[in-house]
């Protein structure tokens, strides 16, 4: 058992990162960074970029000239947006005065002047242009869920340890000090013997048209074909694209995928389990749309997990976005975004305040991202850690996407094969449709 003042020292340490880049680093060391997608998060993730002075971002890329059509109806997001937030902080603290727009990413990452690049991308593009960022020699921070499908993630991994890069999952609650509290006072035996684990993703957030919709003509800003990229070919309409395409299988994983990426891995890593799996996967219950609707991922779902040792693990759909509750032999503890309570309050002693603003889990997963970038050290949330937590959720995808016509099932899951040894439809549903040349 590891002792309190241990526990609590290791728990609420502040990142070795902070003090050097509180101090702010010297123009040599400044990291020039491009960032690729520059919609709803890839626009959030760029103001904090630029808000805590990480280095030069001099090049900016989407397909999308400039629009609104993004989470909210006044957000108007794009490349050229992107490319004016850069420029009105030109010439302050000794930022380079030009940032380039580019419509197609391998042209950004033809530039040898880069360190690194962020992708924030629809989930279909993540592989093929992490895999090419590596092999143009740049570090990566890759949004999450860092794979759209299971078998993207060991090429992932063999590009970034091929090129000795650094790639950071974008989950960026292994950099919120409330979230490391919890999850390591789970693993060092605060609540008793771990049992079972209740992690909650949230309802769709969005309405798409229903079945008889038609396709809309494409915008001048926008080019389609180049958004497709990897995908299916399929006839443009607004709700497919930019912030919707979250609900759309082709693109996505629905919220299994994108809130699953953060409380499923944070879950993981109160099992101790940050690059492991399942040994068995189940699926409770799953709720979808009327067929011939744009809109296809599950609205509600309900799956089950058994890991070696004994932990449950049971996701589900909730009014919560994101929380995650660790249950053991002598109590519970659990956090999420509407806060962290505990069965004793006692277990919630030395639990870190509130991250004050300028030090939101974003901005501190971006600080630690630069900083190994120079340093070379392991991030917060490496390769292979953002591969096992999206994993497990593409393999409760395959088997939820099957409960429309085969109801309640549930399939033996091989970790280290990453596949289902007794499911043979379950496995095709690993494999995506995708195109040439991206395929």
């Amino acid at each position: 058992m590891t002792s309190r003042r241990a526990f609590l020292a290791a728990a609420v340490a502040a990142p070795a990162f902070l003090p050097r880049l509180g101090r702010g680093a010297g123009p040599a060391d400044r990291v020039r960074v491009g960032f690729i997608g520059t919609g709803n998060q890839g626009m959030g993730l760029l103001k904090r970029f630029l808000a805590a002075d990480l280095g030069d971002v001099v090049a900016v890329c989407d397909v999308n000239q400039g629009s609104t059509g993004y989470k909210e109806p006044d957000h108007f997001y794009g490349r050229e947006p992107a490319q004016e937030l850069v420029r009105k902080q030109a010439g302050t603290k000794g930022r380079p005065a030009e940032c380039e727009a580019y419509a197609d990413f391998r042209k950004l990452l033809d530039r040898k002047d880069l360190d690194a690049v962020v992708i924030v991308t629809p989930d279909h593009w993540h592989a093929a242009m992490t895999v090419l960022a590596c092999d143009a020699g740049k570090d990566v921070y890759c949004e999450k869920p860092l794979t759209f499908a299971a078998a993207e993630g060991r090429r992932m991994i063999e590009a970034v340890r091929r090129g000795k890069r650094i790639l950071q999952t974008g989950s960026h609650e292994r950099s919120n000090p409330i979230s490391r509290f919890v999850c390591e006072a789970v693993k060092a035996g605060r609540i008793g013997r771990l049992e079972r684990i209740v992690t909650k993703v949230g309802f769709n957030n969005k309405v798409g048209p229903g079945p008889g919709w038609e396709p809309m003509p494409v915008p001048a800003t926008l080019d389609y074909r180049a958004w497709l990229g990897p995908a299916p070919d399929s006839p443009y309409h607004q709700d497919r694209c930019l912030y919707r395409f979250r609900f759309n299988y082709d693109y996505s994983g629905g919220q299994i995928t994108n809130f699953g990426a953060h409380c499923n891995d944070m879950a993981h890593w109160g099992m101790g389990c940050d690059t492991g799996g399942p040994t068995e996967v189940e699926c409770l219950e799953a709720k979808f749309l009327p067929a011939g609707s744009l809109f296809d991922t599950a609205t509600e779902t309900r799956f089950r997990c058994r890991y070696p040792g004994g932990v449950e693990l049971v996701c589900e759909s909730g009014p919560e976005q994101v929380q995650t509750r660790f249950e053991g032999a002598t109590g519970w503890m659990q956090t999420g975004y509407r806060g962290t309570t505990a069965s004793d309050p006692a277990l919630l002693e030395g639990l870190p305040d509130k991250p004050a603003a300028g030090r939101d889990p974003h901005s501190l997963h971006l600080m630690n991202f630069v900083e190994c970038v120079r340093s070379r050290a392991e991030p917060a949330a490496p390769v292979e850690m953002g591969h096992a937590s999206a994993l497990l959720c593409h393999a409760a995808n395959a088997l939820i996407r099957l409960f429309p016509t085969a109801g309640p099932v549930k399939a033996a899951w091989d970790a280290k094969a990453e596949r289902f040894t007794d499911h043979d439809a379950a496995n095709k549903r690993l494999v995506p449709d995708q195109r040439d040349p991206w395929a």
